[in-house]
């Protein structure tokens, strides 16, 4: 079987006579979260050396860093971390944000690089 990292070809918006639709991806190997992050907190800096992730923000304004881009995503924003790529979420703000997270490829927590973590684990 083949993988493939980089499956954003087949994320799309369809319009239909009743709304839309976006589509994620298509018979991929995936795992889908909603990560929470409360107010005053964010995940350790970090890589993945076996998957890419998808964030798309539900709700809230959270900090969001890729490479070395950070900025402050609004609901609706998403963002894409290529394998190997540095990321980091938080938040800022006064209330709980909420990203749901699509991860590609092979998905094993302990494959996380930390290289700064709040919570030093």
């Amino acid at each position: 079987m083949s993988l493939r990292i980089d499956p954003r070809h087949s994320m799309f918006l369809e319009e239909r006579p009743w709304g839309r639709f976006e589509q994620f991806c298509v018979n991929e190997p995936t795992t889908v979260k909603i990560i929470t992050v409360d107010p005053g907190q964010r995940l350790s800096l970090q890589t993945h050396a076996g998957r890419s992730e998808f964030w798309r923000v539900l709700d809230g304004v959270l900090d969001v860093t890729v490479g070395e881009r950070t900025w402050q995503a609004q609901p609706g924003e998403s963002a894409w971390i290529p394998v190997g790529e540095l990321h980091r979420l938080g938040n800022s703000g006064t209330i709980p944000g909420r990203i749901l997270e699509i991860a590609f490829g092979e998905f094993d927590e302990s494959d996380i690089e930390r290289i700064q973590d709040d919570y030093t684990r």
